[in-house]
């Protein structure tokens, strides 16, 4: 399994952006096909979006779709959450997750992914 660790959550007003990093541990990165998860206060775990192993094939979430761009460089073992017009409802713990796949296979379910970070905290202000 690979180790996760996110970084760059943080305050924001609304409309701003952030961008969430997630590094990866070992050398077999490449073999993942990675994904961000949101948690909001009270409720359950979401899908957010979803990146293949190359990085070519991407999915979203309706929610954050034309808001957010998830991207990964294989070369530092790192995935990337650029978020931009962030709402108050985008306030949650934001996760990223690992799952071994196939080359082009993007996962939207959490029972795909069997890595996880321990998550990022990021809040939007109205």
């Amino acid at each position: 399994q690979v180790q996760l660790a996110e970084s760059g959550g943080g305050l924001v007003q609304a409309g701003g952006s952030l961008r969430l990093s997630c590094a990866a541990s070992g050398r077999t990165f490449s073999s993942y096909a990675m994904g961000w998860f949101r948690q909001p206060p009270g409720k359950e775990r979401e899908f957010v979006a979803a990146i293949n192993r190359g990085g070519g094939n991407t999915f979203y979430a309706d929610s954050v779709k034309g808001r957010f761009t998830i991207s990964r460089d294989n070369a530092k073992n790192t995935v990337y959450l650029q978020m931009n017009s962030l709402k108050p409802e985008d306030t949650a713990v934001y996760y990223c997750a690992a799952g071994a796949a196939a080359r082009n296979t993007v996962y939207v379910s959490l029972s795909q992914y069997g890595s996880w970070g321990p998550g990022t905290q990021v809040t939007v202000s109205s």
